[in-house]
């Protein structure tokens, strides 16, 4: 009797010491990955608000010119009116089809979060900051895509609505899908679209600056 209630004892000790081992192993484990997440109210009106001020900036600029104003080159290698609104408005469709076709197609990496961190405000700031030139990708550069400023203000407000659009109604999880800026590295896809709100504000600098040339036409 007394070799059986051992061996009972020492069968419960074994079964108790799997079972703690178990918990432990289950409690010692890794923190689950971050649930992706929509935007918050906050991130889409923080959004909308800097995409609509710099719509409204740049149809200011160019509002009102004359043919000869909306033509008129400071010197041959810099661009009128007419070329830095044409980059203007293709950079903002070329963007926004990233950000949807690209960037939200490439798998979900909330690990990511962190180096981006941030940037929001440095996006915001940098981009349209003048002091630093940057050269245009070929296939934004201007080719006299539109025949009339009519019909390019037209395409430019078109892509512009798709964008707030975009972000006043979209799901996708903008925060947790990523692509490369050549200057400011690892952007999520929200970071994108604030981008495409700062190129225009840093190419309507540009437009006041050709503006502001001693030798633009009077009228």
């Amino acid at each position: 009797m007394k070799i059986q209630l051992s061996k009972f004892a020492a069968a419960l000790c074994l079964v108790l010491t799997l079972t703690l081992a178990s918990a432990g192993q289950t409690a010692a484990a890794p923190a689950a990955t971050p649930a992706p997440t929509t935007l918050s109210a906050e991130e889409r009106e923080a959004a909308l608000k800097s995409l609509q001020a710099t719509r409204d900036a740049f149809l200011k600029s160019i509002a009102g010119l004359s043919e000869q104003q909306w033509r008129f080159k400071p010197a041959p290698d810099r661009w009128s009116v007419a070329e830095v609104s044409e980059h203007i408005a293709v950079s903002e469709s070329t963007l926004l089809g990233l950000v949807q076709t690209k960037f939200m197609m490439s798998p979900a990496d909330p690990a990511k979060r962190a180096e981006v961190a941030g940037k929001d405000a440095l996006i915001l700031e940098r981009i349209p900051d003048r002091s630093h030139k940057a050269q245009a990708p070929e296939f934004l550069k201007p080719t006299n895509r539109w025949a009339t400023e009519a019909e390019l203000i037209k395409a430019f407000d078109e892509s512009r609505k798709a964008t707030m659009d975009y972000i006043r109604t979209t799901n996708d999880e903008l925060r947790d899908h990523f692509g490369q800026h050549p200057t400011l590295g690892t952007l999520d896809a929200y970071q994108w679209i604030l981008l495409i709100s700062a190129h225009s504000e840093r190419h309507t600098k540009q437009i006041e600056e050709v503006k502001a040339d001693p030798n633009f036409p009077k009228q």
